[in-house]
C-alpha cells in the first residue's frame, strides 16, 4: 500500500508503467511467498517443542510467545532465531513503509495548493492510522514487560492488533465512496430515530 501511494503522489504520471499487472504480480508474490515461509518456520518450530503444561492457550488464537510458555524444553536458541527472523521482516517492512512516506510527505508538502494538499493526504492518512495502530500493539504485545503482563491484557492486545486492523482497513477505504458516505449518514439517523 505504502508503495502504490508513493508512486501515485510523488510519480503519478508513471503510474501504469511501475505499477502494471506484473508488478503487483511480483509484489503480491513476494508478500505471499515470505508470508508463507514464515509461518511454516513458526509451525514447524511449534511441532517440535514438547507441551508439558498442558495444551490450553489464554488466547484465541496460537500465538507463538503463549505456545512457548506451555513448552517443556527450554530452547533459547529457537527463541532467539524465530526472534531475529521476526525483527528482519518487520523491520526490513517497517523501513519501506517510512521511506515511502517520508517521500509522499515531501512532495504533498510541495504542492502548492491547499485542496491538494488535503486530497493527498487524505489519501495517505488512513493508510498509515491502520499500519500505526498494527504495528504499536504489535510491538505492545511482544515487547512489554512480564511484570504487565496478564492474560487479559494479553487477550485485548492480540484481539486489537490481529483483528481491528483487518476489520477497520476495508472501512476506512470505503468512506470515500459518497453512496457509502449516504448510507453510514441514513443509517446512523434511523437508529438515532429509534432511540427516541
Amino acid at each position: 500500500m505504502s508503495y502504490d501511494r508513493y508512486v501515485a503522489i510523488c510519480q503519478p504520471l508513471h503510474y501504469g508503467t511501475l505499477l502494471g499487472s506484473r508488478a503487483c504480480v511480483h509484489m503480491a508474490a513476494a508478500a505471499w511467498g515470505s508470508g508463507f515461509l514464515y509461518a511454516l518456520l513458526h509451525t514447524a518450530n511449534t511441532f517440535s517443542l514438547p507441551l508439558c503444561q498442558g495444551n490450553v492457550l489464554d488466547q484465541f488464537f496460537c500465538e507463538i510467545p503463549q505456545i512457548l510458555k506451555l513448552s517443556c524444553s527450554h530452547s533459547y536458541l529457537r527463541e532467539v532465531g524465530l526472534l531475529v527472523v521476526s525483527v528482519c521482516l518487520s523491520f526490513g517492512c517497517f523501513v519501506f513503509i517510512v521511506v515511502s512516506y517520508v517521500q509522499i510527505f515531501r512532495a504533498v508538502l510541495r504542492i502548492p495548493s491547499e485542496q491538494g494538499r488535503h486530497k493527498a493526504f487524505s489519501t495517505c492518512l488512513p493508510h498509515l492510522a491502520v499500519v500505526s495502530l498494527f504495528v504499536s500493539t504489535a510491538v505492545f504485545a511482544y515487547l512489554k514487560p512480564s511484570s504487565i503482563s496478564s492474560p487479559s491484557l494479553d487477550l485485548m492486545v492480540a484481539v486489537v492488533y490481529s483483528v481491528v486492523p483487518p476489520a477497520v482497513n476495508p472501512l476506512i477505504y470505503s468512506m470515500r465512496n459518497q453512496e457509502l458516505k449516504e448510507a453510514l449518514k441514513k443509517l446512523i439517523q434511523w437508529v438515532h430515530l429509534q432511540q427516541l
